[in-house]
């Protein structure tokens, strides 16, 4: 199983950003998606995380800013980024834990994508 995120950038504070991780393989269910984020000196942390049915937890410092959301039917989550801040910089990590994959439901956990930038300047 393989995770590509894309959909970074460089945006002006109370801009916009919609990242996006593709899952690929032979998936047949993933239990949890979720968002990470690490900025230069800081440890890596939770954004938001998404479970197969729905709920969702985000982090205090998202919490009403960030949605996060994703397509079963794609193996995709998505992450939008609203009301952006300069400290909502960082290089942000998709992950996927949990994950049945066919043709005999064998699990995989804890698969990391590459990272995406995302920075917040004017």
């Amino acid at each position: 199983v393989l995770l590509q995120a894309s959909g970074g950038g460089l945006v002006q504070p109370g801009g916009s950003l919609r990242l996006s991780c593709a899952a690929t393989g032979s998936i047949f269910s993933i239990n949890v998606m979720a968002w990470y984020r690490q900025a230069p000196g800081k440890q890596r942390e939770l954004v938001a995380a998404i479970h197969e049915g729905g709920s969702t937890n985000y982090a205090d410092s998202v919490k009403g800013r960030f949605t996060i959301s994703r397509d079963n039917a794609k193996n995709t989550v998505y992450l939008q980024m609203n009301s952006l801040k300069p400290e909502d910089t960082a290089v942000y990590y998709c992950n996927a834990d949990r994950i049945a994959t066919m043709p005999k439901l064998k699990y995989e956990y804890d698969i990391w994508g590459q990272g995406t930038q995302v920075t917040v300047s004017s």
